[in-house]
């Protein structure tokens, strides 16, 4: 466990102390022991420190007086702000991307997703080299690597170029090749749905429940890196293919999604989505809006969704199975943990399926 202190700066955002909860929930995901927290309010960061000179002066003494090992801001930081920071504190500092980026690397367990936790880590570094050339370890160059007249720095620049470019290379076949089998599967005319959500609102857990599957599902923040799909049977001749995905969370960097885009193809290639929302959380709304927010990103918003209200044991909400006005399903309230309301979203799925799969019946037999 690393002794870490959490820093926010309250610069009037939306949510303030959802997002510091957030942040501690995080660093305890990637194995920190908080011994403490601080935060102030300001109308804009430093430029310099990012949270002022007087309040980095006092958390400077803190982490003194309590063997702090790492500081954890819950916000991005530029490169100069983490080396003057770290310069100021004198301990580790580490930024919400450099956080995630982290635990990704952790919890990160088929090969191409180690490709691209690996593909973002380097992005990251690369803007960070000025800031020590020990963050190369294993990459530094050296006797015989250098170009003529080339610093070390921009060896390290020219390696992780190398490097970074060899990855992507390897991505682009892995993504070929779902292409091929996503091809296959057209095809045959499969009825593709897809789990997405806001991290730890139970994705995991309903996909287990409805697939009867043993995906890895915990509470806490990004249990699930890589895509997982399993066929399910739902009645007589209706069956569907159904994958869990990596969870959304807010202020995911661009580059932390272009990195994870490979993963996200799933939900851009889908029939459906179902959109998990903790029917608990007090911010549930503005969670739902991030998830939106990154599948406008991926292209996948016109996907048709239907919003899964998860763990109703934990509030006051009954099953239900809510419909627009033209009739179609909005959403489905459930508790993936207990089986509440597991049948009638079954139920609500094969309805789906079924007419997906009569749609595609009557294109196949339209005169050419």
């Amino acid at each position: 466990m690393t002794r870490s202190v959490l820093v926010a700066l309250d610069l009037g955002q939306f949510e303030f102390a959802e997002s510091l909860d957030e942040l501690a929930l995080l660093a305890k995901s990637a194995g920190a022991e908080i011994v403490g927290s601080f935060s102030s309010k300001r109308r804009s960061p430093d430029p310099a420190t990012f949270i002022g000179s007087g309040k980095a002066a006092e958390i400077a003494d803190f982490c003194a007086a309590s063997e702090v090992e790492l500081v954890i801001f819950n916000h991005a930081l530029s490169p100069a702000q983490q080396r003057n920071l770290e310069g100021a504190l004198k301990v580790r500092v580490i930024d919400r991307t450099g956080l995630i980026l982290d635990i990704f690397a952790i919890r990160a367990q088929s090969f191409e997703g180690k490709l691209q936790v690996e593909l973002a880590q380097l992005q990251y570094l690369a803007s960070r080299l000025v800031r020590s050339r020990s963050d190369l370890t294993g990459q530094q160059g050296g006797i015989g690597m250098r170009g003529p007249g080339e610093t070390q720095l921009e060896t390290d620049r020219r390696l992780i170029g190398v490097k970074v470019k060899q990855l992507k290379a390897r991505l682009e076949k892995l993504r070929k090749q779902r292409q091929t089998q996503r091809r296959q599967r057209e095809r045959r005319g499969q009825f593709t749905v897809a789990i997405v959500g806001y991290t730890n609102a139970g994705k995991s857990t309903l996909f287990n429940a409805v697939a009867s599957s043993k995906a890895y599902a915990a509470d806490q923040l990004f249990a699930t890196l890589d895509t997982t799909s399993r066929r399910v049977y739902l009645a007589e001749g209706v069956d569907m293919v159904l994958s869990d995905t990596v969870g959304f969370i807010r202020d995911l960097s661009h580059s932390l999604i272009e990195a994870f885009k490979a993963t996200l193809e799933s939900t851009v290639q889908a029939d459906l989505l179902l959109h998990v929302v903790d029917a608990s959380a007090p911010n549930r709304h503005s969670q739902i809006e991030e998830v939106n927010m990154v599948l406008q990103e991926v292209d996948a918003q016109e996907v048709q969704q239907i919003l899964i209200w998860n763990k109703i044991d934990a509030c006051e909400r009954d099953v239900a199975v809510e419909r627009d006005q033209d009739g179609k399903i909005s959403s489905v309230s459930v508790s993936a943990r207990y089986g509440l309301g597991l049948p009638e979203l079954r139920q609500c799925l094969t309805e789906l399926a079924s007419e997906f799969y009569l749609r595609n019946k009557a294109k196949s037999v339209l005169p050419t």
